[in-house]
């Protein structure tokens, strides 16, 4: 019998109401705390139309989603151990995973960021993350320079 690595949570995801995506769907449920789905949503939007009033001649969505993709890591460092030493090995990224991973910067630089409303500090990292800026940007600039540095090591990555 084999066993699935993921649950059943993608197929069941609802589109959200607003911009009918599942992107944003998905993205509201990471950026939910303590099961207060209501307030992510809020947050999400009021940063979208922050974001619209700033930037006219791009969709909401397609700036959403352009953020979301310059994030997005290809490569990454993994510990290998090989021979009693551990490796940092640079990989591909899955899909999934790239996903995951930028929704996760995304949401930390948000949180680390203060002083504001979490709308505010979305809003403006998502105009940063459009622009190829920000911390989210840096921390995936500096995985694929770690990667980059590491490419030494590829042979062990099988």
């Amino acid at each position: 019998m084999a066993f699935k690595k993921f649950t059943a949570s993608e197929d069941m995801l609802k589109p959200d109401s607003r911009y009918n995506s599942k992107l944003v769907s998905k993205f509201i449920n990471c950026l939910m705390w303590d099961g207060k789905k209501i307030v992510a949503q809020k947050i999400f939007y009021q940063a979208m139309e922050q974001v619209t009033k700033k930037v006219k001649d791009v969709p909401p969505l397609e700036l959403f989603e352009t953020a979301i993709n310059n994030i997005k890591p290809y490569v990454e460092v993994r510990s290998r151990r090989v021979g009693g030493a551990n490796y940092q090995v640079p990989m591909q990224v899955n899909k999934k995973r790239q996903q995951s991973l930028a929704f996760r910067w995304l949401i930390g630089a948000c949180r680390d960021a203060g002083g504001r409303s979490m709308a505010d500090r979305l809003a403006e990292e998502l105009m940063a993350a459009f622009r190829k800026e920000g911390k989210a940007m840096q921390t995936r600039e500096n995985t694929h320079r770690m990667a980059d540095a590491n490419k030494a090591f590829a042979h062990f990555a099988w």
